[in-house]
């Protein structure tokens, strides 16, 4: 198997054009959650669409999953009906099915309410929900395991391949997973070890010059050792006439210990290597995308992006007996990152010619080491049956900052005719600052069931992250800055009939005012911005399984944003607060025997309640408008047809409403409808061809942007694909 493993490698690497790229040196092994020996649980979903030995694929896990345990939730490891909150479990089988090969689309198309913000230079993984935008209100994880955001800046996991599920949970979630989750956590949970045999390879090619390979290897190492390695590379010219190429590598590997069958050790590493396209936006030409500008890319012509992660962890389950389970996870992640471009651009009437400025060069060093435990006790309180959990995390985040500050250089070019030019290094680059932070937290959660149909689950966390800034240009700029914060969550769910439940719940959370290990010399007299939420809902499964529903209404608030003092408009305080209600709904319906339907809505309210800046010396309150960058109106649908013996098509529309770009709200951007299909044939039980189409209609829109540039999506593309199991 090693052997099968390297020659796929060294073909990939080659036939990609991938041999530059260093993959995850042995000494960086990382980790993977354990499994109990032959127990599948959770990782049924991982097994769907391979095979064992040379058997046929089986389909994805239809739903809405909401009887499957889940860790994002809860750390309970609950089910979504037996949660009081909105959690869904997108399957990576589903995600691939329907040509989702990066993270962004698969939680943009599937999940309710979530969309996408993000751009090439900060890793394209940013996103809003219920009214919150951005990497410091909705976080991420990878496997239960969270990056602490960088300025700005996360860039793994972004492949799909090698996904097991997808875990989102909409709504505050710090009482979970610490400060930055007023608006929810995206969880990408890889595939696992598993004993049972599992092969699949697949190659695609596409418009715009796409190849994609990718492998996936499973199975028992003898009796009490199983592994799982993945390996997917990406290389295409793009979309755009210049600088429009991107690459990617991404490589995971886990080991399985089964060292009894209540004790289990899983060692992971996962790797990740991209260079996206060079592409920060579109400039407006009269306030819109103009035919002539839609495809070229303003970047200079030696621009780069590069970003490499590692992240290692290992991990131990202990079940010592049936009412205990005890878990830890030791990790250390890295991430750097290099940037070499010129990122602002401007359109001006009387030279009908782009400005551009803002040439930066910036490099990111991060390293992360932690460990996390906890354990839970299942039993009775006061005669009633009770599951409880407690445990702790630790942190240390070294971060070094380097950059050509202050970012200098400018030119001018001609929109339709133009020569991208070179990178203008008017500043030296150097290291700017250094920061370590240090971080514990203490957690604890408790659900007591009062009957078949009444449960109470409650829930409550500590942590104190302490910062040291280094300013290695002005040493009298450093300084030390220590935070706390308690986040809690409290909430009932009654279950009238099984496979039915109503629920309520109320929970609170913390937002860094910036990044939280980059904070900043201005922002460092502030403290966290906290929230509350107010949730109820509805969930059902129904017509024997056929059918689920859910429904869920919310208040959120957010205090503590920085406005300015309306007397001193130079002066920032820690006044403001923005708020945002909403419903959200989402069916999952078989309608007949081989249709399917999957719809979800988000409909929601958002605005700031009490929010100031100052514009050309003079404070100006922003206080009714719409939050920048968040829709009001976002939804998805995909319908699914077996209409003849192995034939399979599928369509999915994403409409998402207006957004702007600015607190004033004078910078629109147009809402958009994008439609994507897909089209499988068993050529035999152990492969498929499938043919996908991205954009079909073509649509011109934007994910995010200003007052003077967008960032456009891909236009329409087809892709190819041969998958098979052996």
């Amino acid at each position: 198997m090693p052997s099968l493993r390297l020659a796929f490698f060294l073909t990939l690497s080659a036939g990609l054009g991938l041999s530059s790229i260093r993959p995850a040196q042995a000494e960086d092994l990382a980790l993977s959650p354990p499994t109990q020996a032959g127990a599948v649980t959770l990782d049924t979903l991982s097994v769907s669409g391979t095979v064992a030995g040379n058997g046929p694929f089986t389909a994805a896990p239809v739903g809405l999953n909401l009887a499957t345990p889940s860790r994002s939730g809860s750390r309970l490891n609950l089910t979504p009906l037996e949660t009081p909150a909105s959690v869904e479990i997108i399957p990576g089988q589903k995600i691939r099915e329907r040509g989702q090969n990066n993270v962004t689309d698969a939680v943009t198309q599937n999940a309710t309410g979530i969309t996408t913000i993000g751009a090439p230079g900060n890793g394209g993984a940013s996103y809003t929900s219920r009214g919150f935008a951005g990497v410091n209100s909705v976080m991420q994880l990878y496997d239960g395991t969270r990056l602490y955001v960088g300025a700005g800046t996360i860039t793994y996991p972004f492949d799909t391949w090698n996904v097991d599920r997808i875990e989102v949970l909409r709504g505050p979630a710090s009482v979970l997973f610490g400060e930055g989750a007023i608006g929810g956590v995206i969880n990408v949970v890889p595939k696992k070890p598993t004993f049972v045999a599992v092969n699949e390879a697949r190659a695609a090619i596409g418009s715009d010059g796409i190849r994609r390979l990718a492998l996936d290897s499973g199975g028992a190492i003898g009796e009490q050792l199983a592994y799982r390695f993945n390996i997917s590379g990406n290389v295409a010219d793009g979309w755009l006439r210049e600088n429009g190429d991107f690459r990617n590598l991404a490589i995971s590997g886990s080991l399985l210990y089964q060292a009894t069958p209540d004790l289990a050790f899983t060692l992971s590493n996962d790797y990740g290597y991209q260079e996206p396209m060079r592409y920060f936006g579109t400039p407006l030409v009269n306030g819109g995308i103009v035919p002539g500008t839609r495809f070229r890319n303003y970047n200079v012509d030696d621009s780069r992006i590069i970003f490499k992660d590692n992240w290692t962890q290992l991990k131990a389950e202990w079940s010592p007996s049936a009412d205990i389970t005890i878990r830890n996870t030791a990790y250390r992640l890295t991430s750097n990152r290099r940037y070499r471009d010129v990122e602002s651009y401007r359109f001006v009437p009387g030279t009908g010619r782009i400005n551009r400025s803002d040439y930066i060069e910036i490099f990111h060093d991060q390293e992360q080491i932690g460990n996390r435990f906890d354990a839970t006790f299942r039993g009775n309180l006061f005669g009633l049956r009770n599951e409880f959990v407690v445990g702790f995390d630790v942190n240390h985040i070294d971060f070094l900052h380097t950059n050509n500050s202050p970012y200098g250089g400018a030119s001018s070019v001609d929109p339709f005719a133009f020569d991208p030019g070179q990178f203008l290094r008017v500043n030296g680059t150097s290291p700017g600052y250094r920061t370590t932070t240090d971080q514990y937290a203490v957690f604890a959660e408790d659900r007591l069931i009062l009957s078949d149909q009444l449960s109470l689950i409650a829930g409550v966390r500590y942590e104190a992250p302490t910062l040291r800034r280094e300013d290695l240009r002005t040493p009298s700029a450093s300084f030390t800055k220590d935070l706390s914060a308690v986040s809690y969550r409290f909430g009932a769910v009654y279950t009238p009939t099984p496979g039915t439940a109503l629920y309520a719940q109320y929970a609170t959370a913390v937002d860094p005012v910036g990044s939280l290990i980059t904070l900043s010399l201005t922002q460092k007299d502030f403290q966290l911005s906290t929230g509350e939420q107010v949730e109820v809902g509805y969930k059902q499964a129904f017509w024997d399984g056929r059918g689920e529903f859910t429904l869920a209404g919310y208040r959120i608030k957010k205090d503590n944003l920085l406005t300015v003092d309306p007397n001193r408009p130079t002066i920032a305080v820690q006044v403001g607060s923005q708020s945002a209600q909403g419903v959200e709904a989402f069916l999952s319906l078989g309608l007949w025997e081989n249709w399917r339907a999957e719809a979800n809505l988000a409909l929601l309210h958002a605005q700031y309640d009490d929010f100031q800046q100052a514009v050309g010396g003079v404070a100006v309150n922003y206080a009714g408008n719409q939050p920048q960058n968040v829709p009001e109106q976002v939804a998805n649908l995909w319908l699914t047809w077996a209409f003849a013996p192995r034939w399979e098509a599928r369509a999915g529309l994403q409409m998402v409403g207006e957004t702007f770009g600015d607190f004033a709200n004078t910078a629109k951007r147009p809402s958009y409808t994008v439609v994507n299909g897909g089209l499988d044939y068993q050529v035999t039980p152990a492969s498929r061809f499938s043919v996908r189409v991205y954009n079909l209609l073509d649509e011109v829109y934007p994910v995010t942007g200003s007052s003077t540039m967008w960032l456009l999506r891909q236009p329409r593309s087809v892709e190819v694909a041969y998958s098979t199991a052996f």
